[in-house]
């Protein structure tokens, strides 16, 4: 008998990396997107159901159809400026559509739940490796939103016996490494497509915003994983849970991250083309370097990234770069 795993926000960037990666585990992914974000053409590996988290009945309907072993819930607006200047978007749509979804989930039955948070619920603790155990202190209406459905969740396996996986992690990187789907944000807010589109002409310039931070080569320090890495611990959450272990949170990171100028470096190798850059002033709010690390991944789930180079992530976007993209 097929196992359905619903996936929320399939049709995104993330999403759809994972879809691909719960088809190739055996699962059959059905996917559930409004298309606020998310692309048609990239629900390539199951079902497609197209809603709204705010709509209980639409829920209700999906649950009632698929009946799903675990839902996977990536669907979230993630654009840390723009929930800096508009936290109310932020809090209705994250929080309580997800509330709406946990309900759903609870009153169908299902018990496990797979969850991608971030590491904006840690806010700017510069300059220190991130775990689980770290003080969660969000300093924005998207890390904020994260933590209370984390908060949620931990609520609702107390009184409803959810089982969940939470995932923190900082900056995917990367794309599906044989091209099938692939990262393709309008608008593009992400470090490496941003360079990728400079190197090829689609914008004039990359801007380096501060050069001067206390790192080696003056430009901030982020983590990076490798999309593929990413969804393949979200697929062996579903498994964790299914085998009836308790929740858990998980950090994936690579411990130490890269510069800016380490990014564009290696964009420029493995094009072999020049980035042209300008440099501009720091931005507010820019933590000079931010780091989580994977240990508890590794050491309990299980996890082996497989594509965490630099090198790699840079590479498969590059390939889907030049000829990827979503038609609405």
């Amino acid at each position: 008998m097929a196992k359905h795993v619903l996936v929320t926000g399939g049709a995104g960037y993330i999403g759809s990396h994972a879809c691909k990666a719960l088809k190739a585990a055996g699962y059959v992914p059905v996917t559930f997107d409004s298309f606020v974000t998310g692309w048609r053409d990239a629900v390539k590996f199951g079902p497609l159901e197209e809603g709204d988290l705010a709509d209980r009945t639409r829920l209700d309907e999906v649950f009632a159809k698929w009946q799903p072993v675990a839902v996977m819930h990536f669907a979230a607006l993630s654009l840390v400026g723009e929930s800096m200047t508009n936290p109310g978007k932020y809090w209705r749509h994250n929080v309580l559509s997800s509330l709406n979804l946990i309900e759903a989930t609870c009153a169908a039955g299902v018990k496990n739940f797979v969850f991608s948070s971030t590491c904006a619920t840690y806010g700017d603790q510069d300059g220190v490796i991130l775990d689980e155990g770290t003080r969660q202190m969000p300093i924005n209406a998207y890390g904020g939103s994260k933590r209370a459905i984390e908060d949620m969740l931990r609520d609702f396996g107390n009184s409803h016996g959810l089982n969940s996986v939470i995932f923190r992690y900082f900056n995917v990187a990367g794309c599906d490494p044989e091209s099938e789907v692939g990262e393709f944000h309008r608008p593009e807010t992400h470090l490496i497509p941003l360079v990728l589109d400079a190197i090829d002409g689609r914008r004039p310039a990359l801007t380096v915003y501060g050069t001067d931070y206390p790192t080696p080569d003056g430009t901030c320090i982020r983590d990076y994983v490798h999309v593929s890495d990413l969804v393949d611990a979200h697929v062996l959450g579903v498994k964790w849970l299914e085998d009836g272990k308790p929740s858990e949170v998980f950090c994936l990171g690579s411990g130490d991250g890269f510069s800016v100028r380490e990014v564009i470096a290696k964009s420029g190798s493995v094009t072999n083309r020049e980035v042209p850059i300008v440099e501009g002033a720091r931005r507010p709010g820019d933590a000079a370097k931010l780091v989580s690390g994977s240990k508890k991944a590794i050491e309990v789930l299980g996890w082996r990234p497989k594509r965490d180079d630099l090198q790699t992530m840079i590479a498969d976007a590059w390939r889907w770069h030049q000829n990827g993209h979503y038609e609405k």
